[in-house]
């Protein structure tokens, strides 16, 4: 499917729905309102934490979403997509290709599949391995940027949840700013879901004290890949720099039967 397709469907996405018949109007209409919304959040969290809103990249989370979606998010003037699942990635690449956009490849990373993340990718979020790192480096294209990445940090010590540990990440991000073909711009983390401000701050802000540590002893980082949908104020009072932000843009996500 070409962007040209894509614009031809017309209002309608015919090839998701949550049962037999069921077609879901496209877009999604409220859309234009929701990023309203949340560029308003953002923009309130960044002066109350002293900062200008212009320093904080709101990522639209679009997994699972159709690349009709993502065309009506560009449209409405976002530019930066984040992808967790990347056969569907790839093909709303594809279909969208002739967009200026960015994209950005967040969560674990199976070692089969650095080859085509290396490629295509203008981020990762979810680096933890030096191996994939190097698998990622030693597959970008000459012809491509370095590939921006950011470590991602497991601050909760979670069983199960991908992450370097707090005491490993000074090695690794060693190791990874070695690497040719890749730029270390920072951390990312996904806490525990919290209720409560202040323990989600909590969390945010160890992040940024790792971050701060690692800048301190000689690296030059200047991401803090930080915050949702439900806690993202409190990452940019944390001093997150990029939010990854999906269910408060586009709502709950559809089940896909196709792209």
């Amino acid at each position: 499917m070409l962007l040209a397709d894509v614009r031809d469907l017309g209002g309608i996405d015919r090839s998701i729905g949550r049962g037999s018949g069921v077609h879901m109007l496209l877009g999604p209409q409220n859309l234009p309102e929701n990023l309203r919304l949340v560029r308003a959040r953002i923009a309130a969290a960044a002066q109350a934490s002293g900062r200008s809103v212009d320093s904080i990249t709101l990522v639209a989370v679009s997994k699972s979403q159709p690349a009709q979606a993502i065309l009506a998010a560009e449209r409405a003037g976002l530019a930066d997509f984040g992808e967790n699942y990347l056969k569907e990635a790839l093909a709303k690449r594809e279909a969208l290709a002739e967009l200026p956009l960015r994209w950005h490849f967040i969560g674990q990373i199976q070692a089969n599949k650095t080859r085509p993340i290396a490629e295509w990718f203008h981020w990762v979020h979810g680096l933890d391995r030096a191996r994939i790192a190097e698998r990622l480096a030693a597959q970008r294209p000459f012809y491509a940027p370095p590939l921006n990445v950011c470590l991602q940090v497991n601050i909760a010590g979670e069983s199960g949840k991908g992450g370097v540990s707090p005491d490993e990440l000074p090695a690794l991000a060693a190791a990874v700013g070695e690497l040719p073909r890749l730029t270390l711009r920072g951390l990312m983390c996904m806490p525990p879901p919290e209720t409560e401000v202040a323990r989600q701050r909590h969390w945010f802000a160890q992040t940024r004290q790792l971050f701060e540590r690692l800048n301190a002893a000689g690296a030059r980082l200047d991401t803090l890949s930080m915050g949702m949908s439900a806690d993202f104020e409190a990452a940019i009072l944390e001093g997150a720099t990029l939010v990854r932000i999906g269910t408060a843009l586009f709502g709950e996500r559809p089940r896909l039967a196709g792209v």
